[in-house]
């Protein structure tokens, strides 16, 4: 059996951190289904500019362009066009587990991150446009996003929190998720609205790998990542949640994100193998998902108590390391990068039009 198919027994889903025009024309995305286990896909707007890079949207800006469309309001009709068809692809997966799975994601512009209103205008605007059952908006944890994520729950459309590191940062997005669906209840409004709230893992072991001794080399990551499944599990078991179960709610499913390992000399598979977990998601790159596949293995599945992570986390700070600063520092970071990658995306999409409006000109000429 392969690496793949034993962490969809183990309860795990797998989808693929990646989308691409190629991809769906081609069958490769049916390929990673039937054969490698995956039941979903997210986007972020660093995969589309690499996917427009390579010149698979240029007859699709070309035509677009030449309607005089802008650059932001072109992308997201390319985004949501292709969306649309992963989303039909796993509408099956999505009936088969009664909404379970089978998500794919739209991520609102970044430039939105600390603009509540914006954001939550823009959400309810892309889910509509999009009308997919099946396809998650994706909204910072920011302090500015979390009062969009919960907003956007009541309103009924379904989230992928992102840019999330610390157990407290998850446990904020849990906060505001819940606070949703309460309002839902209170309205007498359907409770299940699809949510997953997507914790970032290597960023923090390259944050520090030239900071701690070797012997605590890749370990930041996998006890952060432990401690976040550890206060999941801990709200599963709320009073709280339990109520909001009993009037029919479904939780919000915890996502790993960021999950290729960036230290040529760990194991390709480190965050794969380490964070095997039920009723969890793991989003992985295309060059992880085949490496795993081929070779990888599955752990143990996480321990409900956090293991030994507490006493590793203890001895990163005695090495130096303040976590709380560092997790604040990455998702500030995050939201940074998300900001530049836009912004390329955007000049990418610029240069293409008037590269392509160019090359139309001339042969009309």
């Amino acid at each position: 059996m392969k690496a793949t198919e034993e962490l969809y027994d183990l309860g795990q889903s797998i989808w693929l951190d990646n989308i691409t025009r190629e991809m769906l024309d081609s069958g490769q995305l049916q390929t990673y289904v039937e054969e490698y286990s995956v039941t979903g896909l997210t986007s972020n707007p660093s995969i589309f500019d690499k996917a427009i890079a390579s010149g698979g949207y240029d007859e699709a800006i070309r035509e677009k362009s030449a309607t005089g469309i802008d650059h932001e309001a072109l992308f997201f009709e390319l985004a949501i066009e292709d969306l649309q068809r992963a989303a039909d692809r796993f509408r099956p997966i999505h009936a088969r587990t009664a909404g379970l799975d089978g998500w794919v994601s739209l991520e609102v512009s970044p430039l939105l991150a600390y603009d509540t209103e914006a954001t939550v205008k823009v959400a309810k605007e892309l889910h509509q446009r999009a009308a997919r059952p099946n396809l998650l908006i994706k909204i910072p944890g920011t302090a500015q996003g979390l009062p969009a994520i919960e907003e956007a729950i009541a309103a009924g459309v379904p989230v992928n929190v992102t840019l999330l590191f610390s157990a407290d940062q998850y446990r904020a997005a849990a906060e505001a998720f819940m606070r949703g669906v309460e309002r839902r209840i209170e309205a007498g409004q359907n409770p299940i609205v699809g949510s997953v709230a997507s914790v970032f893992m290597s960023r923090w072991d390259v944050a520090v790998q030239d900071q701690i001794p070797e012997r605590l080399r890749d370990r930041l990551a996998l006890a952060a990542g432990f401690q976040v499944y550890r206060a999941y599990r801990e709200l599963m078991d709320s009073d709280r949640w339990q109520r909001l179960e009993n009037s029919g709610a479904r939780m919000q499913r915890l996502l790993w994100a960021s999950t290729s390992t960036k230290d040529p000399s760990a194991p390709d598979d480190l965050y794969l193998h380490s964070l095997g977990a039920p009723f969890t998601v793991n989003t992985v790159p295309e060059g992880t998902l085949r490496a795993f596949y081929d070779h990888g293995h599955v752990g143990k599945a996480m321990p409900a108590d956090g293991g030994d992570s507490g006493a590793t986390l203890r001895e990163l700070a005695e090495a130096g390391v303040d976590v709380g600063a560092l997790a604040a520092k990455l998702q500030t970071d995050g939201a940074k990068g998300f900001v530049d990658s836009w912004n390329d995306l955007m000049a990418h999409i610029d240069q293409q039009s008037a590269a392509l409006g160019a090359v139309t000109a001339t042969e009309e000429s």
